[in-house]
């Protein structure tokens, strides 16, 4: 049996734990998000591409080998843009950059900020998808009636022909989504010179 002393000493043990759980299942909560993409873009999980830079594309050695690469482009409904591939397939050597271009078109009467999110299937082949630049690393803002072109340049790992679920992947699909970004900046028209 407790003495009177001990309980006042042992409920704050036991509150002080309690916070100090909850703390740590509030922090893990904000690093998830982090977490779950950091651990996406190392393996690939479900069609996560790769990103890398031009010094490592250099040392991959193009195959012979070739694949298809398909291309797909959506837009969030609340998006008044129109969005689509300049080209709906491409047939590439694995290992050879390769540039794809989308094109883009805002369709409001007022500026607004995008941001696309991407994966490609089968998501078997995101290890081996890499990209070196990209316009989805970074938001994208369209003026009234404007109309860009957006570029990738990317490559498929030759290492794709070594992987026992990639070796048999023929055609890999590259998919876009471009959604609002409600949190950047507001977007500001561009004056015209003179």
């Amino acid at each position: 049996m407790a003495t009177a002393p001990a309980a006042p000493n042992r409920n704050r043990r036991v509150a002080l734990m309690a916070l100090a759980g909850a703390l740590a299942m509030l922090a893990l909560g904000f690093a998830a998000v982090p977490l779950y993409r950091m651990f996406c873009q190392v393996t690939g999980f479900q069609g996560t591409t790769q990103k890398v830079t031009e010094a490592e594309a250099a040392g991959i050695k193009v195959s012979p080998v070739t694949i298809s690469v398909r291309f797909d482009a959506n837009v969030d409904p609340d998006l008044p843009w129109l969005f689509k591939p300049a080209q709906l397939t491409q047939t590439v050597h694995l290992g050879a950059r390769t540039l794809a271009v989308y094109t883009a078109k805002n369709l409001s009467d007022r500026p607004i900020t995008g941001r696309a999110s991407f994966n490609v299937s089968p998501d078997d082949a995101g290890k081996f998808f890499n990209k070196i630049q990209c316009f989805c690393f970074t938001e994208q803002t369209l003026q009234p009636g404007q109309e860009v072109r957006m570029p990738v340049t990317y490559y498929v790992d030759p290492s794709i022909l070594d992987d026992a679920d990639g070796k048999d992947i023929r055609q890999i699909t590259l998919s876009y989504v471009f959604h609002e970004d409600k949190n950047a900046r507001p977007a500001t028209p561009e004056k015209p010179a003179g």
